[in-house]
């Protein structure tokens, strides 16, 4: 679980609530219509901006942002290394009962390709395209996010001039002014907390997620390419960890 997401959305959460709290309770905060004007429209349009497929995967890829696959760097260097190792003393066929037992998918395949004797061409050009294609699904993914803060902050606007129509029509009466002018305020609250606490944030996380993931796959990539070629283990490591920041370069050999 990242606690850097979790922390941040319970942090500001709590500190808008507790404005509220203080200030005149929460209750005032809290109007039906704006709630359906901004909630239920914003969710109502990214409906017609997305596939259904794509929309039912909403609540999962929120889920990606707060709890991310995690892969060890370090132990996927360590592991590439070993195999490196094997595949110089007793071929890289030596490999096959590592490869079944392997929970990587990504590394599964490409090593499985290169057992199979492809040519390191192919297998490079189709691994690649599985990850051009993954990160272009997760680009669209995370799309849906930045895509919400905008409509979420338009539909904010429209209950806004609602809520100031409501008003005007009824100025001659004191007590219908107060219930619209809510709907004219609070609708461009709703749309700026959706935006700024969900949409944005979460979908610039999710490209960090995306950027990680794309980092872990290049070096497995090159792994196997260097495994396929017969590399010394030694300048294999060295490849994968220039993909590190310098603090974390830690060789096994020293």
């Amino acid at each position: 679980m990242d606690l850097g997401t979790v922390i941040g959305l319970v942090l500001i959460l709590a500190l808008l609530f507790g404005a509220m709290a203080m200030g005149v309770g929460i209750g005032p905060y809290i109007d039906i219509p704006s709630v359906l004007i901004v909630i239920g429209g914003s969710i109502g349009a990214l409906m017609i901006s997305f596939k259904p497929e794509q929309m039912k995967q909403f609540v999962k890829i929120f889920m990606i942002a707060i709890k991310p696959p995690q892969e060890d760097k370090q132990e996927l260097i360590k592991k590439l290394v070993e195999f490196s190792t094997k595949a110089r003393k007793d071929g890289i066929l030596a490999l096959e009962g590592d490869v079944n037992n392997e929970p990587n998918e990504f590394l599964k395949k490409g090593l499985s390709m290169a057992i199979d004797g492809n040519e390191p061409d192919m297998i490079r050009e189709l691994l690649e395209i599985e990850m051009e294609q993954t990160s272009e699904r997760h680009t669209t993914n995370g799309s849906i996010f930045s895509q919400w803060a905008g409509l979420a902050g338009a539909m904010g606007m429209i209950g806004t001039l609602i809520g100031l129509v409501a008003m005007l029509l009824n100025m001659a009466d004191p007590s219908a002014i107060g219930p619209s002018m809510a709907v004219a305020l609070l609708t461009t609250m709703y749309g700026a907390m959706i935006g700024n606490i969900f949409g944005a944030p979460i979908a610039n996380i999710l490209g960090i997620r995306d950027k990680e993931e794309t980092l872990v796959k290049t070096m497995i990539l090159e792994g196997i390419m260097s495994i396929q070629a017969g590399d010394a283990p030694r300048a294999l490591e060295a490849k994968l960890l220039s993909f590190l920041p310098p603090n974390e370069r830690v060789s096994q050999f020293e």
